[in-house]
């Protein structure tokens, strides 16, 4: 019995303890269920704040702090961040809009037959060798303008080439178009096409990307993207002569041939104030030349729809003779549209009125090169209501231009008709008209007044106004902002009384993408009220982080709604 007893109260004790030790694990389960459910909440919630662009606190005033206290030069921090872009692109974690705020529709825009999902687009400068195309798409832009690309690799100016003014929210630059060559990039483009056929579907080779561009998959040929395009700007060889116009010309023309089939638009860059003798082919000679060149090589690119052809015009040439210049050209090359605005060899005076800068941005404002920052806004807004103004006023309005582009010739039947009848005076001309178009009515009978009531009545649409009360319906197709909404179009085309003006073509509007000091959603609503198409920016983006645009475009819907 007592080695009953004993082995009863041994088993006794090996229970308990193992129950305690059950009941200790269980907590130490439960304590490490916590904290793991909660260290991957914080990183679940930390991914999604980091990655999304409307986290201003991360983006703009830790990050960006952190890059320009590391890298002292400007054009290091900028390479550092874009090389940050790209990888983390790669594995998913980087920046981007989140929630689609452009779905309700309410910033679109058409641009050369696409509808945009917002009229914002960033400047060339960015992604100079198209290596960050889609972690910028996913910041939330509808256009982006990579480049400017020269037809070989060339280095630019020496180092340092890039200066920060901080007080100023200002850089002054002078690249001098450093640029890997249009056959690099054109490879980069292309084999970013491939993969995106790839995962379409339709395999890696050459038909599959010839399926890609030419629409099959329901996407632009440049952006890849619904409501985004994406521009691809080039410019001359630093070593061809500028004197030489063919040599120039071919420079160009031999971007288009390389680099056209995988943009949505080509920008004609001639007025980077960083290459020698760039400017001077903004003279409507060379310029026209430059351009017909150009839109002639556009038309031959290799897929089903061509892209648009755009050309970049310098804020400093703003004379009444510069701008009617450039006008005049694009109208005579039949270019689609241009981007007024780049950097400004001028140095504008501080903000606010009566700032005086600190010794060291003092001594930088001496530096050669281009100069970018808020103070350009109100140049760009002037500029693009003259330029819009002098556009829609178009070609009826010039009859020396409209017989130099109508290039009509009379037919010889009405060279003798109109020789034959100089003789009758007006009254004889007028009566026979009228006995003319009275032949030429029905009959005033009850049968033909019930017929016109049949007949379709043609609306003039009402000015599509953003910042107006207007209470009429709008339907959900027609873009926000489109060619009518701009406050310097006329209602209706002038008509010049000339002869020639009867016989052109119907006029088409270009387009105008207005950048230079562009910082906020108002700036934005101001510039498109102008008569611009699209506002785009680039020091902002520099200063302001990868929430720029969000919060641009947030800005702007806030602005509408207070307005209506």
């Amino acid at each position: 019995m007592p080695i009953a007893y004993s082995y009863v109260h041994l088993r006794s004790a090996s229970t308990t303890q193992a129950a305690l030790a059950d009941a200790r694990s269980l907590g130490t389960r439960m304590k490490n269920l916590l904290l793991g459910t909660t260290l991957g909440l914080v990183i679940i919630s930390g991914y999604f704040y980091v990655t999304d662009t409307r986290s201003i606190v991360l983006h703009q005033w830790a990050v960006l702090p952190s890059l320009r206290w590391i890298y002292d030069d400007a054009e290091d921090a900028h390479e550092a961040g874009n090389k940050s872009l790209k990888t983390l692109y790669q594995f998913g974690l980087h920046p981007r809009e989140r929630g689609n705020p452009d779905g309700a529709g309410d910033l679109t825009v058409e641009v050369f037959g696409h509808t945009l999902s917002n009229p914002i687009g960033t400047s060339a400068g960015i992604d100079k060798h198209a290596e960050i195309l889609d972690p910028l798409l996913a910041l939330g832009p509808s256009v982006i303008e990579i480049g400017g690309v020269t037809p070989y690799p060339q280095d630019g100016n020496p180092k340092p080439r890039v200066f920060r003014v901080p007080s100023q929210k200002a850089l002054i630059n002078r690249y001098g178009l450093n640029s890997e060559g249009a056959d690099h990039v054109a490879m980069r483009l292309r084999q970013r096409v491939r993969e995106y056929a790839y995962s379409f579907g339709f395999g890696i080779d050459e038909e599959a990307e010839q399926l890609v561009l030419d629409g099959e998959a329901g996407v632009p040929a440049g952006s890849l993207k619904k409501g985004r395009l994406m521009a691809v700007q080039v410019a001359k060889n630093k070593f061809t002569p500028d004197e030489d116009i063919e040599a120039v010309k071919s420079d160009y023309v031999y971007c288009i041939e390389a680099l056209a089939r995988y943009a949505d638009i080509v920008v004609v860059n001639v007025s980077s104030p960083n290459t020698p003798g760039l400017r001077g082919l903004q003279r409507m000679e060379p310029l026209t030349n430059i351009l017909t060149g150009v839109v002639e090589a556009a038309k031959k690119t290799k897929r089903k729809t061509k892209p648009a052809v755009m050309v970049k015009v310098s804020p400093d040439e703003d004379s009444e003779e510069q701008v009617q210049g450039i006008c005049e050209a694009a109208w005579k090359s039949g270019i689609d549209g241009i981007i007024i605005g780049n950097t400004t060899n001028k140095r504008p005076d501080p903000l606010p009125i009566g700032y005086n800068l600190p010794s060291r941005e003092a001594a930088l404002m001496l530096e050669q090169g281009g100069y970018s920052g808020p103070q350009l806004f109100e140049r760009t807004v002037a500029l693009v209501k003259r330029y819009r103004t002098i556009l829609d006023d178009g070609i009826e309005a010039r009859p020396d231009l409209a017989s130099s582009i109508s290039k009509y010739t009379p037919s010889s039947s009405d060279q003798t008709k109109f020789e034959e009848e100089p003789a009758k005076d007006v009254s004889s001309r007028i009566e026979a008209t009228t006995t003319r178009d009275a032949a030429n009515l029905k009959p005033d009978t009850a049968e033909a007044r019930e017929s016109s009531k049949s007949q379709p009545l043609i609306r003039l649409p009402a000015r599509n106004n953003p910042l107006s009360s207007n209470d009429s319906p709008n339907t959900s197709d027609a873009p926000t902002f489109s060619s009518s909404s701009h406050i310097n179009q006329p209602s209706s085309p002038k008509n010049s009384g000339s002869p020639q003006a009867s016989s052109l073509p119907p006029k088409k509007q270009i387009v105008i993408f207005a950048t230079g000091g562009i910082t906020n959603g108002n700036q934005a609503l101001e510039v498109l009220e102008a008569g611009a198409n699209v506002a785009q920016v680039y020091t902002a983006l520099v200063y302001g982080g990868v929430g720029t645009i969000s919060r641009i475009k947030e800005e702007m819907r806030e602005q509408i709604a207070r307005d209506r």
